[in-house]
């Protein structure tokens, strides 16, 4: 079989990085759009190596007819559009934050908890998880499954695309302004940062967290355990591609280093390279472009019982956003929509 699918937001990092994963992976497409903003209609963005799809407004965009509508043109957008795409029989795999802590609507990685998929009946949509959670759960889910995870302390080292790609672009300009010596705007990052770290991402909540890192504790829980405790430090740091986190579990059993070294190299999505020595280790540069979930650093935490620490990298745009809602749509497709009849999936 094969499908009709809408890729929303397809002007966007996310949005291609999307059409090229559908591309790569050949998935089974009858028919592929392009959707994105009325300002962008007429614009083009490549699917593959040979196909130019012309962008089509969404606000006109008729989903009779389409799938699966793979997401990712920002939160409010997504309240709008999503649920009009589902009544007209699409499933919506959505990227924004807008549908993750919906009860009716499952917050899935495939690696992690797959069978949750089977939930998008509800509401038609399925939530993908924030980069920074998808790719620390894939590293903590086969240690769970061994030894049981009370408690995360993570700080994360998050690369400018996370922010899009006028983030990118900032990045970009401010270093070039400090080797010729301009002044440094700032658009994007409420301070520099070329050359700095920034310890706040998203808006600032009332204890003082903010937003993503309430995400990094909440989804987790949603998707891997709902007692699993999470403290997160959100940090934006001068890399263009690439999120780092320094993992710091607690587990409820004895777990050695061994034994979790064994456990994550058996883990579907996940690649350990943990040599002690100079080089032993993935770095977000080495990440990008990479589909994998990277794990180094592999050690004892002496300073609980039962403790580990990791360094665990991703591609953000890949695994952390257009890789993960491709994975789910194959799912989808494998296991639900190909064993049911023809838009057998409206809502």
């Amino acid at each position: 079989m094969s499908y009709r699918v809408a890729v929303v937001g397809a002007t966007g990092v996310v949005g291609r990085e999307i059409l090229s994963v559908l591309a790569e992976r050949e998935f089974p497409v009858s028919k592929v759009h392009a959707v994105a903003s009325s300002g962008s209609v007429g614009a083009e963005v490549s699917f593959g190596e040979d196909h130019v799809l012309k962008v089509e407004a969404l606000d006109t965009f008729d989903f009779k007819g389409v799938d699966i509508v793979l997401s990712s043109p920002g939160s409010k957008v997504s309240a709008e559009f999503a649920p009009r795409a589902a009544k007209a029989g699409a499933v919506v795999i959505d990227n924004t934050s807008h549908w993750r802590m919906d009860k009716d609507v499952p917050l899935v990685v495939p690696e992690v908890n797959p069978a949750a998929i089977a939930g998008y009946t509800k509401k038609g949509i399925i939530a993908n998880p924030n980069c920074s959670t998808i790719q620390m759960v894939v590293a903590l889910k086969p240690l769970h499954d061994v030894a049981h995870i009370k408690r995360v302390v993570v700080a994360t080292y998050q690369s400018v695309s996370g922010a899009g790609r006028e983030a990118m672009d900032e990045l970009f300009t401010q270093t070039r302004a400090v080797y010729v010596n301009d002044l440094l705007k700032k658009e994007r990052f409420t301070k520099d940062i070329a050359f700095n770290v920034i310890p706040h991402i998203d808006v600032f909540m009332d204890d003082g967290a903010t937003k993503e890192e309430w995400k990094m504790a909440v989804e987790t829980r949603k998707i891997l355990d709902p007692d699993i405790a999470v403290i997160a430090t959100c940090v934006r740091v001068p890399v263009f591609i690439g999120h780092a986190e320094a993992v710091h579990v607690e587990f409820a059993n004895a777990i050695s280093v061994e034994a979790a070294r064994a456990a994550l190299k058996k883990a579907l999505g996940v690649i350990v390279v943990d040599h002690r020595v100079d080089e032993g280790y993935v770095t977000p540069k080495e990440a990008a472009g990479e589909d994998a979930v990277y794990v180094s650093r592999i050690r004892r935490d002496p300073s609980v019982p039962n403790g580990l620490a990791l360094w665990v990298v991703a591609d953000n745009l890949r695994k952390g956003a257009a890789l993960n809602a491709v994975q789910i749509a194959e799912v989808l497709v494998k296991d639900y929509l190909a064993k049911t009849p023809a838009r057998a999936h409206v809502h």
